[in-house]
């Protein structure tokens, strides 16, 4: 379901680290985010409040100042699906 804050997200399941642009423009990346955690965080019916529940807060993060992510926004069990592959 789509967010009112959650503009983007990607994972990169190597890395373990999920990126969220936010509809403010501020990107973070939140590091050391299991597989498991993306999968409900992608399966959520609000992501803004799973996020606020289950990411925010509980897992390393930075903010990415001055760069912008222009990609799509991406399905993330898709993504999960083919990084498994």
């Amino acid at each position: 379901m789509p967010s009112l804050v959650i503009a983007k997200s990607t994972y990169d399941k190597e890395h373990s680290r999920l990126t969220i642009v936010f509809t403010t423009g501020r990107v973070y990346e939140y590091s050391m985010v299991p597989p498991s955690v993306i999968a409900d965080f992608s399966a959520a019916r609000s992501q803004g409040a799973f996020f606020n529940r289950n990411i925010r807060d509980k897992y390393p993060c930075r903010e990415i100042a001055g760069e912008k992510i222009d990609a799509p926004p991406v399905d993330l069990m898709d993504q999960l699906k083919r990084s498994a592959e």
